[in-house]
C-alpha cells in the first residue's frame, strides 16, 4: 500500500466580517445613519468640487494661452501700444496662471522697448520677488536693464545678481553675472565688479560665453595684476 506524504493545511484568510476596525465601522454607521449620510455626502460634493476645480483651472490655462499668442504676435510686429494693452489683459484677466506670469515678462520688455523704464522698474518690481522659476531670473535681469538704463547703476547691479541667483541655466547665471560686473562699474564699486567676475571666472565653466569677457573685464580693472 502506497504511503502518500501529507497534504500541507490551507489555512484561510479570516473573513472580512473578524476585521476590528471594519466591525467598528459597520456598528458605528448602523448607529448613526443620518450622520454617516452626511458625512458622506460631504465628501461626494468635495470631490466634486475638486474635480470641478481642475477642470476650470485647465480651462483659464487654455484661453490664457490664446490671449497670450496673440499678445505675442503684436510684440513680433512690434505693435507695442497693442501689445502692452494684450498683455496687461493677460496679466488683470489671468492672474495666477503660467501665460499670466510670461506676460509680465513679455510686458516688461515691451516698456523697455517703448523707453518706458519707470513702468517697466515698477512692473517688474512687483513681479519679480514672487515669479515662478522658469521666470524670476528673466525678470530680475529685466529690472536690472531697466535700472541701467535710468541710470540707477547700483539698483540694476543688485537686480542682476538677484538674477544670478534664480537662474536655473549656467549660461544665464554667467550672463547676470557679467551684467552685474558692468553695473557695478559703472557704480564706481570696483570691488563688487572684481567679485561677480571673478565668480565666472572660478566657480563656472571657462567654454561659457561670458567667460572670456570676464577675464578681460578683471585685467581692465586690475590693470593685468590681479587678472586670474
Amino acid at each position: 500500500m502506497a504511503i502518500t506524504a501529507p497534504t500541507a493545511r490551507r489555512v484561510a484568510a479570516p473573513p472580512l466580517d473578524d476585521s476590528p476596525v471594519l466591525t467598528w465601522l459597520v456598528t458605528w454607521i448602523k448607529g448613526h445613519r443620518q450622520l454617516a449620510g452626511g458625512i458622506a455626502a460631504v465628501l461626494v460634493v468635495g470631490a466634486g468640487l475638486l474635480w470641478w476645480n481642475a477642470i476650470s483651472k485647465h480651462r483659464i490655462e487654455a484661453v490664457a494661452s490664446e490671449r497670450l499668442a496673440q499678445a505675442r504676435m503684436a510684440v513680433e510686429s512690434r505693435n507695442y501700444q497693442l501689445a502692452a494693452s494684450e498683455l496687461s489683459q493677460v496679466v488683470e484677466n489671468y492672474s495666477g496662471t503660467y501665460a499670466a506670469d510670461e506676460a509680465q515678462v513679455l510686458l516688461g520688455e515691451v516698456r523697455l522697448s517703448q523707453g518706458q523704464n519707470q513702468q517697466a522698474i515698477d512692473l517688474l518690481k512687483r513681479f519679480a520677488p514672487s515669479a515662478g522659476a522658469h521666470f524670476q531670473a528673466q525678470a530680475y535681469s529685466l529690472l536690472g536693464a531697466g535700472h541701467e538704463n535710468a541710470g540707477q547703476f547700483k539698483e540694476a547691479a543688485e537686480a542682476y545678481e538677484a538674477g544670478a541667483q534664480a537662474a536655473e541655466y549656467p549660461f544665464l547665471k554667467a550672463q547676470n553675472l557679467s551684467d552685474a560686473g558692468r553695473a557695478w562699474t559703472a557704480a564706481g564699486d570696483t570691488a563688487k565688479a572684481l567679485a561677480a567676475y571673478r565668480t565666472i571666472t572660478t566657480t563656472m565653466d571657462s567654454t561659457l560665453a561670458g567667460s572670456l569677457e570676464a577675464h578681460v573685464r578683471i585685467g581692465e580693472l586690475t590693470r593685468g595684476a590681479g587678472a586670474l
